[in-house]
């Protein structure tokens, strides 16, 4: 089964840019987008001729801001955020059999001390809760933009970052926290120490060409899960956002 997360920071404009002509290729099972940007009732109609069964939508509040959309052909129930009170469309929580899959726009912290803390109660809350279900038997996987670079090798810049949420102290912390809970880095675990492997590039200095980038988007999966784990990749070669897509294949 081949599972794709990507931030398309907007909808309806990675839509105008034909930036999905690339499912043809690459066929995933389960497609999980986040800052959709758009309320469910304005989804435009092109969404529903990619070739999903099944999509659920958790549009934010706020009008053009955040929200997340997952497109699959997995029967599975689908529910919102069951761990914080999510008026910013952050979660998508997809049960099916004894399995968890979560689409989730992880908050940013750049935009001052309350949007940091916010966010570190969203992670703290976020992992009591699938440290839960691990604990019940359950096999989770999380994927999205968790807007945090993990370790030094997951940016170009890491020195330059060193204070920059998204690369703060605590922010990596609770990504070792998420490790040490028994969640696997599917990326890392596949292709160990690779070099130069991004999927977050800024729209200015030509960052995206000279690839100056970071590693926000992720797959982690619970470790009763780690022996079905096929592949796991980042697909830089595809635009029309500033995020590229990122994958796993995995026996489900």
């Amino acid at each position: 089964m081949k599972l794709i997360s990507w931030n398309v920071n907007g909808l309806r404009a990675a839509l105008g840019k034909e930036s999905f002509a690339w499912l043809s290729e690459h066929k995933p099972d389960f497609l999980g987008l986040q800052e959709i940007k758009v309320s469910e009732d304005k989804i435009p109609a092109e969404i529903y001729n990619l070739g999903f069964e099944n999509i659920s939508v958790n549009s934010a509040k706020r009008p053009g801001y955040s929200g997340v959309m997952s497109l699959s052909n997995l029967k599975s129930q689908n529910l919102k955020s069951q761990f914080f009170d999510d008026d910013e469309g952050r979660v998508l929580e997809h049960k099916f059999g004894n399995t968890y899959l979560f689409n989730i726009y992880f908050p940013n912290g750049q935009q001052g001390d309350e949007r940091l803390a916010y966010k570190m109660d969203f992670y703290d809350k976020f992992l009591a809760y699938i440290n839960a279900l691990v604990g019940d038997g359950k096999e989770v996987i999380f994927c999205g933009d968790v807007n945090t670079a993990h370790r030094e090798i997951d940016l170009k810049n890491p020195k330059a970052n060193s204070k920059t949420s998204g690369f703060l102290p605590c922010e990596r912390a609770w990504i070792d926290r998420v490790i040490s809970s028994g969640f696997i880095d599917t990326f890392r675990f596949i292709n160990g120490d690779k070099e130069d492997a991004y999927s977050w590039w800024s729209y200015r200095f030509n960052a995206r060409a000279k690839n100056v980038g970071w590693r926000i988007d992720y797959f982690f999966i619970s470790s009763n899960l780690k022996d079905r784990l096929k592949d796991a990749f980042i697909l830089d070669g595809i635009e029309g956002s500033d995020h590229c897509p990122v994958g796993i294949e995995i026996d489900l």
